[in-house]
Formats: structure tokens, C-alpha cells, sequence
């Protein structure tokens, strides 16, 4: 019984060990949808100058949080 139980233990160790071997091929099946973007989520909390479905209000609404929003050289200046 005293000589099985270190077997035993390396068996479980090498049981684990390989099952990190077992990883699932990532497909990318995720959720998908086929409307555009600008489409919008018909949620309540949107920016108020955007309009749902038109896609210049889209492109003007990225470019100003590109450029205010996320912009450093904007963001860091001493007011």
C-alpha cells in the first residue's frame, strides 16, 4: 500500500499536467450581427447629437471623441 501511493500521486500530478495540453480551438463563433455600425443599439443612453442610422452624425460623433475625448495633447493643456 506504502509503494502504490507514490504511483498513484504521480499519476494524478501527470493527469493534470496534460490536461492543460486539451485547450479548445478558438473559431471565433461568437456573437455576430449583420447591421452596420451606426445602426445604432436602440438604447436610452446615446450621445444627444447623434442620430440612430445616419452615418455622417455617426462619423462626426467618432472624430469628436477622437479628438477631445481621446486626444493627450488636448486632454493634458492647463486650462
Amino acid at each position: 500500500m506504502i509503494k502504490r501511493t507514490p504511483i498513484i500521486l504521480a499519476a494524478c500530478v501527470a493527469v493534470f499536467a496534460l490536461t492543460a495540453c486539451g485547450e479548445k480551438p478558438q473559431t471565433g463563433m461568437g456573437v455576430r450581427t449583420d447591421a452596420v455600425p451606426y445602426a445604432g443599439t436602440g438604447s436610452n443612453f446615446t450621445e444627444p447629437g447623434w442620430k440612430a442610422g445616419d452615418k455622417t452624425s455617426w462619423e462626426a460623433q467618432l472624430k469628436t471623441r477622437q479628438q477631445y475625448g481621446q486626444n493627450e495633447y488636448t486632454r493634458s493643456q492647463a486650462k
